[in-house]
């Protein structure tokens, strides 16, 4: 169960949403909001519905619908204002003493809303404050909107002279996040009639870029993993660039270790930022690999990250995501052994399920055509699939074969083939093979003898269709691309043409963008692409 879940039942689903997520996502191709990732990561919430959002830069409590009972129900309390919504912010400003009522007619102008005298035709919007102390030089004020528009608090709380911290739409103080949590709500049970009040109390003080991961990871992803069982992730994304205030520089936890990522030296802003999530995370030591443009030519002793702060790492060491265990090396060149991004597209091979109604074939054949450690062809294998691992390299496939061994699987089971990802697509073929999954995952760039350069941004559809040939009846391609150059309408494109010219058809779709812990943001935009295929 994510951490961020606060109450389920058979009707209704109630979530902490942390600051820095969407409710919902503005576009397609823009990253998942909360309400995507949480609806097609389990069956039982295929048909969950919104009833209310919280803007991205709020965090607290928000309740979505499973049933039509229950969307029915809380539709209705909401548009009749009995639901009650308690929240808290902060602000630096002069806050007048006792209760303040606000009301006014919001209009829109442009990104922001501004705050009207209400007229005839206006949509009432009504706020009441009131002041419960001083910490800290700021000031906490409770907010209970008795309507519910959109930025209403924000806009309320800055007409008054109070804006709220962090909130530089409307005037407020630069701050990490927008200081504004809904702690409380107070609602009608949709079925059993009773009162029923669900609680998130606020952590201002809680880093905002960790308080995103902890929020869907276990504790040990984001913090120290304590006594007990290990944490079944304990790898992630900690800073992903502009997205979280940190232009041009990425954090990655990989278990006991912290990896730092940029085109620079470390600054000295970075390392005592580094240094800061070093004790955080309980992490040994810290490690910053210098990111070249041109990978292959930066020989290997460049390639590999430089101990920067703490202990040094061993040769090899394990990591762990969704309870499947992985070897990465910092002494093996230009990647460590896992791209993180893809950690929501293993979890979807190793559980069975692509997306909401988007069964994933269990068992059966499964070809994994750029196999790098085998981190795709693992997970499928534990769900019960015969994988054949495709890679230019011998070295990496042994490395998958390490990993399956880790997990108890027998790699003698399953076959390793060394060679041209294309050269093995057309001798697979001519064999009359056929696989009920077939992952594409290839690099931007990659050159072998047999079939010359690959780029993804211009080779993917033909790649697609050297690939079609060997997916079974109604099987499932998995295509997946980070070249950031590739916009994702023509990357699927080339896919459609590519089904379209081998006679086939596609029966299911889902598009899955790069994972929460990779967040999107306009200075900071979306370049994993990936979509579930199903083919008739």
């Amino acid at each position: 169960m994510a951490p961020c879940i606060l109450f389920e039942d058979e009707h209704l689903l109630v979530v902490n949403k942390p600051a820095g997520w969407n409710t919902h996502a503005p576009d397609l191709y823009a990253g998942e909001g909360l309400y995507e990732w949480l609806r097609h990561r389990e069956p039982r919430w295929a048909d969950l519905a919104i009833l209310h959002r919280l803007d991205k830069g709020t965090s607290g409590v928000i309740v979505f619908g499973k049933t039509p009972v229950a969307n029915r129900s809380l539709g209705a309390q909401f548009t009749a204002h009995t639901i009650q919504k308690s929240y808290v912010l902060l602000t630096d400003r002069t806050v007048p003493p006792g209760r303040t009522r606000v009301v006014s007619a919001l209009v829109r102008a442009g990104e922001r809303y501004l705050s009207r005298p209400l007229h005839a035709g206006a949509d009432r919007a009504e706020t009441v404050f009131e002041s419960l102390g001083a910490a800290d030089g700021r000031l906490l004020v409770a907010a209970a909107p008795v309507t519910g528009r959109t930025h209403q608090i924000r806009v309320h709380a800055a007409e008054e002279g109070f804006p709220i911290v962090g909130d530089l739409l409307y005037g407020g103080t630069p701050a990490p996040r927008i200081f504004l949590h809904a702690r409380e709500l107070r609602l009608e049970h949709p079925v059993t009639g009773r009162e029923t009040t669900f609680t998130a109390p606020p952590n201002f003080d809680a880093d905002p870029r960790l308080a995103l991961r902890a929020a869907f990871l276990d504790a040990g992803a984001v913090g120290p993993a304590g006594a007990g069982a290990p944490p079944a992730t304990n790898a992630c994304r900690l800073v992903h660039g502009a997205a979280d205030a940190r232009p041009h520089w990425y954090v990655e936890r990989l278990g006991d270790y912290l990896l730092s990522l940029g085109g620079e030296p470390l600054g000295p802003r970075q390392k005592a930022d580094l240094s800061a999530l070093l004790a955080r995370t309980g992490a040994r030591g810290a490690y910053h690999k210098m990111l070249h443009r041109q990978p292959g030519r930066a020989g290997p002793q460049l390639a590999c990250p430089e101990l920067v702060l703490g202990e040094a790492a061993p040769e090899t060491f394990e990591i762990r995501e969704n309870g499947v265990r992985y070897t990465l090396s910092f002494r093996e060149g230009y990647s460590v052994g896992l791209f993180l991004d893809q950690r929501d597209n293993r979890r979807r091979l190793l559980t069975g399920h692509a997306a909401a109604e988007f069964p994933l074939p269990r068992g059966g054949e499964v070809l994994n055509a750029f196999a790098y450690t085998c981190g795709f062809s693992v997970c499928a294998a534990l769900a019960g699939a015969r994988v054949t691992s495709v890679d230019l390299s011998r070295k990496y496939l042994a490395w998958g074969a390490r990993n399956f061994s880790l997990n108890g699987l027998d790699p003698a089971a399953h076959e390793f083939l060394y060679g041209d990802a294309f050269d093995w697509l057309r001798r697979l073929a001519k064999k009359g093979r056929r696989y009920g999954v077939i992952v594409l995952d290839p690099p931007t760039f990659s050159h072998s003898a047999e079939h010359g350069p690959f780029q993804a941004e211009k080779d993917y559809g033909a790649l697609a269709g050297a690939a079609l040939p060997l997916l079974a009846p109604d099987g499932v391609l998995l295509a997946s691309t980070n070249a950031a150059r590739l916009e994702p309408a023509r990357f699927l494109a080339a896919l459609d043409t590519a089904v379209t010219a081998a006679g086939r058809r596609v029966i299911r779709r889902h598009y899955a963008p790069q994972p929460p812990d990779f967040p999107v943001s306009r200075d900071e935009p979306a370049y994993l692409k990936t979509v579930w295929l199903q083919i008739a």
